[in-house]
């Protein structure tokens, strides 16, 4: 699957539904003498390493040739100001009530004119990485932000003719993705800077932001609706699949930035066998197949976990907000840890994970929702579709640092619906969409708590040797307490106590909390996240089997 970059002139017309006035605004820009096409990485590596606020270190990067850099491509460094985070709040979704596209058509066209003296680089990219999904990309910014370019041509696979998977692949009725950058725009309306986008028409406006990630996931988000209009199960998460003797395990696991995701993607296993990893955080499901296909070759990598010792540091290709000093041999090398400031962040390559795929042809067998709710053990498992699915669309998780939070309290537990903030469609399709999958791939769903439990942090070492425990079918399940079809895994001193009134009380209150989103979602916006009548009720009959239960202990 391809999107369409050139139009006949028959279809250049006011019917052809991919055009829109914000399109239009957007894409125009792309073709001003003062935009500068850079088509080779080499191009945007030297734009980057000369430009302001670049710290070139003394790090070498690895599989140069591979990709496609200089031999003695250095890592290089850019810092950010006060914001190192992707800010939310700024989103706008075209479509969405209380969006008014021409107002923010004439928004765009005013930030378009005004950045008109201003010298500006382009690129290309594929996202999608199988013919089985893939659509081109065009980001431009500002020239002062050349390394956020390169950062984004590393991130995503630089468009050229040696991708024969692109020009192969059966084309599809929508447009490029064009997305316009510039994070010197200034507005009093719009303090935390804006995000414009239109799904429907694979645009976007990203101004007043500084940050990476919010040119990595408007591109994303703009994907994602693509797959998701085309057969395809929008996913952000981290996709493996375990190689054993006698068969293989295809697994998926959803959650925020910050939850363990990324760990439990790339984990190596410490059972026999091998392990095939997609990706650690974007990648689209068949609905027809039931495969999967990685939307990015590299990761944009929190560094918190690799001090200058770790063997992910010759990864690395660029990094973002994070310290450097001099080594024992003068030589300019990285401060992580997020020493410097939260969400400290690198590109790094694909050989992070030398056995990285970027298709897999076998359906999924387990998917597992990543929270933070300290009512739920490590490891749960849940046997009926829709509450699977209920699972996941009242996801319980909290913030990290990776996001510029802002009226809301970073640490405080939240709803995040399947873990994606980047969905731009009804909340209710992609209920239906993995209700299906549960039901007719026959996926079985988990839920791994990645926080705390009875007031004892799960460990990174108990959630992987739980999931392993699944993998090689060693796993024993017993009883979530009255709960029909939900069991759980039971692991040393985090055992639910289902004879404490304390405990039932607090596992109430988090299903309430579940029940009142649902509830909230079916005026909130008019409607538009409204999820099936059977996710109340069946939330419903949760409380009352744990009040029925709570009842008969009290005798």
């Amino acid at each position: 699957m391809s999107s369409i970059e050139h139009f006949s002139h028959e279809d250049i017309t006011k019917k052809n539904r991919l055009f829109s006035n914000i399109r239009s605004v957007i894409e125009t820009a792309f073709y001003g003498n003062n935009v500068t096409r850079i088509r080779h990485l080499t191009d945007a590596y030297a734009l980057a390493k000369k430009s302001p606020g670049t710290i070139t270190t003394d790090l070498s990067v690895a599989h140069t040739n591979k990709l496609q850099l200089p031999t003695d491509a250095k890592v290089l460094v850019t810092n950010d100001g006060n914001i190192v985070g992707r800010t939310a709040a700024a989103r706008r979704i075209v479509g969405q009530e209380g969006i008014d596209a021409d107002f923010y058509s004439e928004l765009l066209r005013e930030a378009v004119f005004q950045s008109r003296d201003k010298q500006f680089y382009s690129g290309d990219v594929l996202v999608g990485l199988d013919e089985e999904f893939t659509v081109k990309a065009h980001l431009m910014l500002p020239a002062d932000y050349s390394p956020n370019l390169y950062s984004y041509l590393l991130n995503f696979q630089i468009g050229d003719a040696k991708h024969h998977f692109y020009q192969e692949s059966k084309a599809i009725n929508t447009g490029d993705l064009f997305l316009f950058a510039d994070p010197d725009w200034q507005h009093p309306d719009f303090p935390d800077g804006v995000v414009v986008i239109d799904p429907k028409h694979n645009c976007a406006g990203i101004l007043g932001l500084r940050y990476f990630g919010e040119l990595k996931k408007a591109t994303l988000t703009l994907a994602w609706a693509t797959a998701h209009r085309n057969g395809f199960i929008a996913c952000h998460g981290g996709m493996k699949q375990y190689l054993l003797e006698n068969k293989k395990y295809t697994m998926a696991a959803f959650g925020l930035s910050g939850s363990g995701k990324s760990t439990i993607t790339l984990a190596k296993p410490k059972n026999k066998g091998e392990v095939h990893v997609l990706h650690d955080d974007a990648f689209v499901i068949s609905k027809d197949k039931g495969s999967t296909t990685a939307l990015e070759p590299a990761y944009f990598d929190k560094t918190q976990d690799y001090p200058m010792t770790s063997e992910q540091i010759k990864y690395i290709v660029t990094a973002q907000n994070v310290g450097v000093t001099l080594d024992e041999d003068n030589k300019k090398v990285l401060v992580t840890e997020d020493i410097r400031n939260g969400n400290g962040r690198s590109i790094k390559s694909r050989y992070a994970t030398p056995n990285r795929v970027d298709h897999i042809a076998e359906k999924v067998d387990g998917l597992f929702w990543i929270m933070k709710d300290d009512s739920l053990p490590p490891l749960i498992k849940i046997e009926d579709p829709s509450l699977a699915a209920i699972f996941g669309a009242t996801l319980a998780t909290k913030r990290s640092t990776a996001e510029n939070v802002v009226g809301e309290k970073s640490d405080q537990l939240v709803i995040e619906p399947f873990a994606n903030p980047f969905r731009c469609y009804p909340l209710q399709e992609d209920y239906q969409d993995f209700k299906e999958l549960f039901e007719k791939q026959q996926t079985a769903c988990f839920i791994l708590n990645t926080g705390d439990f009875k007031g004892q942090k799960v460990t990174p070492e108990q959630t992987l040797s739980s999931i392993e425990k699944i993998i090689d079918g060693s796993a024993s399940f017993k009883p979530f307490g009255p709960l029909d079809k939900i069991s759980y895994l039971p692991v040393k001193g985090h055992e639910p106590n289902f004879d404490s009134q304390h405990y039932l009380h607090h596992l109430m209150s988090r299903l309430e909390t579940r029940l009142a989103f649902v509830q909230s979602r079916k005026t909130f916006q008019g409607g538009y996240d409204r999820l099936p009548n059977e996710a109340e009720q069946l939330l419903l009959g949760l409380l009352d089997q744990l009040n029925s239960y709570k009842e008969t202990i009290n005798l």
